[in-house]
């Protein structure tokens, strides 16, 4: 007998019998065969499709319990989809199965081309899937390979490490070392120049004299310590910075274009930090307030109460009056100075209305802040979610416009900073100061 190979099957049968007694496998094969003869033709005659190895080995299981027998057929068949469902049908005209009535019922017939083209199709998802996954994304391969070619330019121009464009360039971007300047680099900006370290060398100075310089420093103290040295040998035009307790290497693009395009000019840059105290920034430069340590110069305080005490010795009949006045001026200072102080609704003179209006439409609908530093020097202006942050780099603000409304956050941040004047587009809420003065644009 023919067998059918495995490769040629195309529909599977498949089928269950019940038997009403108890019967084994040759008993189903031979009714399969024996019943079904000459049914369909000879064309279709189960015996003569399985001997042309058409019909491949018909497979029975049959489980007996209780006296009665049912089970499972299959047959896999290479015939077209017509004959084979033909076959499928003449199996349920038989009624008996050896020398029990039985009842055959076909489940189901299967093309197992649609069974492999399913899983075809659910291994293809896998492999795509996996494929996709390596394939990085042409704007991820187009920066990586421009930041390498921007890395490969790093040029030794006078012995520093220095972006191509310098040695041609009208202006220049001065860093502290290389590893800034590859930072740049990756990311466009070929100007720029490492000063590498502390100490400027008579190169950096040569390179900044008919050059437009900006300093742009790491946000700690070592780019304070920098900034004061350059600015004691190079003329610096503009001073950027990155954020607090950030080194310019560490930067992403959006960082670095960001702090470039708030520098400030150096008349206006103020240090990060305080360098041995209290500093002040006047006219660019920082002085030190020797106050508490000018008093310990002096000498104790004890010398200098003592020598009050003399004096009001001298005077014994008036001394407990005063002593008695001067405890409760202090108690009522110290009482007033828990209490919030209002601002002072002062009148605005006429030209600086005018001022104030003129700028203030031209920020309305931009969400900026325009901040300006002494008497009324434009500073810059910048998103007014930035001003908290763009305000410490100008020395000596004074007057804050802003297309926002002014809440009790910004009164603080702004007076802390020595703001004098905010101008908003309305106030949020009753605000308290000190000493600051806020007005809405509609009162201008």
């Amino acid at each position: 007998m023919a067998k059918l190979a495995q490769t040629s099957v195309k529909y599977l049968i498949k089928g269950f019998f019940d038997a009403e007694g108890a019967v084994e496998k040759p008993d189903v094969i031979g009714a399969l065969f024996g019943q079904t003869e000459g049914l369909l033709g000879p064309e279709l005659d189960l015996r003569e499709l399985q001997r042309t190895g058409r019909i491949g080995r018909i497979e029975v299981n049959v489980n007996t319990k209780g006296g009665k027998s049912s089970g499972e057929i299959i047959i896999p068949s290479s015939l077209d989809g017509t004959e084979t469902a033909l076959i499928a049908a003449s199996l349920e005209t038989i009624d008996r199965v050896g020398p029990c009535n039985a009842k055959i019922r076909v489940d189901s017939v299967e093309d197992l081309r649609t069974i492999k083209r399913k899983y075809i199709i659910d291994r293809a998802k896998k492999f795509l899937s996996d494929l996709l996954g390596q394939v990085p994304d042409t704007s991820i391969v187009t920066e990586e390979l421009m930041q390498s070619v921007r890395s490969a330019e790093i040029i030794e121009f006078k012995g520093l490490s220095a972006g191509a464009d310098v040695p041609t360039a009208d202006a220049i971007i001065i860093c502290e070392g290389r590893a800034d300047v590859i930072t740049l680099l990756k990311h466009g900006v070929k100007n720029a120049v490492a000063v590498g370290g502390t100490s400027v060398s008579p190169e950096i100075v040569q390179i900044a004299k008919e050059k437009e310089v900006t300093v742009f420093l790491d946000g700690d103290r070592g780019g304070d310590l920098i900034l004061k040295e350059l600015k004691q040998v190079v003329d610096v035009d503009f001073v950027a910075r990155a954020p607090l307790g950030k080194e310019v290497e560490e930067l992403t693009k959006k960082e670095i274009y960001k702090a470039l395009r708030e520098r400030v000019p150096i008349e206006q840059a103020q240090f990060m930090r305080p360098m041995g105290g209290p500093i002040a920034v006047e006219n660019g430069q920082r002085t030190e307030r020797p106050e508490r340590r000018d008093m310990a110069d002096k000498g104790p305080r004890k010398d200098v109460r003592d020598t009050r005490d003399t004096r009001v010795d001298t005077r014994a009949d008036t001394r407990d009056t005063r002593d008695t006045r001067d405890t409760r001026v202090n108690k009522t200072a110290w009482v007033e100075q828990k209490k919030p102080f209002p601002v002072k609704k002062t009148s605005m003179s006429d030209e600086d209305k005018v001022f104030f209006k003129e700028q203030m439409n031209e920020l309305v609908g931009t969400r900026a802040a325009a901040i300006y530093a002494g008497d009324k020097q434009f500073a810059g202006r910048v998103p007014v979610k930035e001003l908290a942050n763009s305000i410490r780099q100008v020395a000596n603000p004074s007057i804050v416009l802003m297309d926002s409304e002014i809440d009790q956050e910004l009164v603080n941040m702004c007076e802390s900073s020595g703001v004098s004047v905010i101008v908003g587009t309305k106030i949020n809420g009753t605000l308290r100061a000190r000493t600051l003065q806020f007005f809405a644009l509609e009162s201008l």
